[in-house]
């Protein structure tokens, strides 16, 4: 089996859902990254390198994206350019290759007609290209669909890529028709007056359709074209650059073969997930679409947390930071053009660079003219995204049982440092009595860093062997949780449901399995695989690939089954399960690996029918069936 490079910094991470499978889907599309490391890295030009190597994901991975410390040595992140995705033949087939040779089972045939759709979703950003009804991309790609998996999974080296040609040389003649419509609203909207309300609504709403489109591509170029022109007859010829690069972006005049190498990037974009439910490709430029960082211990700063594309730039939404405010048009950031930018690789340039300030280009409601500002990391959030403030941190509150309290802390992710939080919450809060025992509610976490994980439950287990973890080629490694300062002796619970996957799953079934910790609930996700970030073998993009799947510490298979409560309260199961995802890695049962001297723990004790604070039914429910059976001493 090929290793990854080892230039690439190896990362774990684990989160919950069919990520990949969404961003391969999905028109409307918003990038995750997730990692567990903060070692030091190399940074180069703007940005700190991103993650790279080992990582877990799992069904509910929030939307969001960032950029993060380490990578492959000697590389930053790519500042993006505007430019479309593009691979030759060779390159998507050697990047096919790789994954095929990587991917910790076997591959599975991809479907042909699911492949077409995706395809479809990766060539349309806009919503203007190929999945318009009117469009002739999507029935062409159904057409040869198949032929086009053949070329991809071809060796390298082979002959060309015909089915991506012919698809190249539509898109060639459809583009351009689409162009000339664009253009000749843009001409029109130039010269008839506007009033300052409806230029700065051209400006800051939207012409694009996200998510399934349901107008036609003519009707949207055409709308294209106005929006552009509007606003450069209401603000004069300083938007008139901007207006020029959102369509040439959009609808690009380009040749059939630079088409064709637009499709091949796209069809692998497409065919990873499909090959791996929880895989993903992208090009450099745009890579931090597969990565989440609100789970770093350091995350970095962005401009923004929540945009929308607009005519000729992007909105910001939410989570503006100086001297950006909600609701501002950005035009520009550095020398780069926002308008007719992809989402991905919008929000690789919402991060925000070390070093000397940027300038930032945009447009304000009420003002005549765009204006120049300058950003810089040290200036603080003037609107922070609700997002930030549920992830910031952990929630606890003590809840009256029996003689004392229980201490029950919410855990609604597993960030790179959930031990040190975690930690802080057991010790480190004034209260006047140690709790007679803690429950963590791990309810619809979806998952996050094996760091955070090991971290957490070294409060429980120090030092203990956890998970057995097997690659492709039958390589089993384990890993061990830290030693830390201070350990919680006393008796520990967990509570989950049917959307507890991956870490959540480690934290719960490590306690169970070391009979250190009851869970109490329902069957969880079932997420039991992991995921890799590496450097792709064409040198021009990243992959997630699922390279191992891994048990519990004593050998019980998690991936398709997920952890089985002690105490059955009858929670919903969720709506989505590792087993009912296309091509998820079959289940493995692992050895036995854990340290007999720490199997056993601590019963919790009977609070005679005495449970305060019935606000949280379910909690309530889980803390009178702890104490009053003895299946939570096992």
């Amino acid at each position: 089996m090929t290793e990854p490079r080892t230039s690439a910094k190896k990362r774990w991470a684990l989160t919950a859902g069919a990520l990949a499978l969404l961003l391969g889907a999905l028109s409307t599309r918003t990038g995750s990254w997730l990692t567990n490391d903060a070692s030091s890295g190399v940074a180069l030009q703007f940005f700190h390198a991103p993650p790279l190597g080992p990582m877990l994901l799992g069904p509910q991975a929030a939307e969001t994206s960032a950029s993060a410390d380490a990578c492959v040595e000697g590389r930053g992140l790519v500042f993006p350019t505007g430019e479309l995705p593009q691979l030759t033949c060779e390159q998507a087939r050697k990047v096919i290759a790789q994954a095929r040779n990587l991917l910790a089972t076997p591959a599975e045939p991809i479907d042909p007609a699911r492949f077409a759709a995706a395809t479809s979703d990766w060539l349309d950003p806009h919503g203007l290209w190929s999945v318009a009804p009117d469009a002739p991309v999507a029935p062409l790609l159904s057409k040869v669909s198949a032929r086009l998996i053949q070329e991809l999974e071809s060796a390298p080296g082979g002959s060309g890529c015909g089915a991506a040609s012919e698809v190249g040389a539509s898109l060639s003649q459809w583009v351009g028709e689409l162009r000339t419509v664009a253009d000749a609203a843009r001409e029109l909207a130039k010269s008839q007056s506007i009033d300052a309300r409806t230029r700065w609504e051209l400006a800051s709403n939207t012409p694009f359709e996200d998510g399934t489109v349901s107008r036609r591509a003519r009707d949207l170029s055409r709308l294209l074209g106005h929006g552009a022109g509007g606003v450069e007859r209401g603000y004069g010829s300083a938007l008139t650059p901007f207006a020029k690069t959102a369509i040439d972006r959009t609808l690009p005049n380009k040749p059939a073969a630079d088409w064709e190498r637009v499709v091949l990037a796209a069809a692998v974009r497409a065919y990873l997930p499909q090959l791996d439910p929880h895989g993903a490709w992208a090009p450099l430029d745009e890579e931090t679409s597969i990565y989440d960082l609100d789970l770093e211990v350091d995350p970095p700063p962005r401009l923004w947390s929540e945009m929308t594309r607009t005519t000729l730039g992007i909105r910001v939404d939410a989570g503006a930071r100086a001297p950006l405010k909600v609701g501002d048009v950005v035009l520009q950031i550095g020398a780069v053009d926002l308008g007719g930018l992809s989402v991905e690789q919008a929000n690789q340039l919402a991060i925000m660079p070390d070093g000397d300030p940027i300038k930032i280009t945009l447009l304000r409601g009420g003002a005549v003219r765009p204006q120049s500002l300058e950003a810089n990391v040290d200036v603080v959030l003037l609107s922070p995204p609700p997002a930030a403030r549920e992830l910031s941190g952990l929630s606890f509150r003590e809840i009256g049982y029996g003689s004392g309290q229980v201490l029950v802390v919410r855990i609604p992710d597993v960030p790179d440092d959930l031990g040190e939080r975690l930690a802080s919450a057991l010790f480190e809060h004034e209260r006047a009595h140690e709790p007679l025992g803690v429950l963590l509610d791990l309810r619809g976490n979806g998952g996050g860093s094996t760091d955070g994980a090991e971290g957490a439950l070294a409060l429980f287990l120090p030092g203990a062997a956890l998970f057995p973890m097997k690659r492709r080629d039958g390589e089993i490694e384990v890993d061990r949780a830290p030693r830390p300062a201070k350990v919680w002796r006393g008796p520990v619970a967990t509570l989950v449901d049917g959307d507890s996957a991956s870490a959540a799953e480690m934290l719960a079934g490590a306690l169970l399995a070391y009979e250190r910790g009851t869970v109490v609930g329902t069957r969880t996700y079932g997420k039991g695989c992991a995921q890799e970030y590496l450097d792709d073998d064409s040198g021009v993009g990243v992959l997630r690939l699922t390279t191992l799947v891994f048990s519990l510490p004593d050998g019980s298979p998690l991936q398709r089954v997920g952890v089985s409560p002690v105490i059955t309260l009858g929670l919903p199961r969720g709506g989505e399960q590792e087993a009912l995802l296309s091509h998820a890695p079959s289940t493995w049962r692992g050895p036995d690996v854990r340290d007999r001297g720490l199997i056993g723990g601590v019963a919790w004790p009977d609070h005679g029918g005495r449970v305060g604070d019935g606000s949280d039914q379910t909690v309530y429910r889980a803390l009178r069936a702890l104490g009053a059976t003895r299946a939570a001493a096992r």
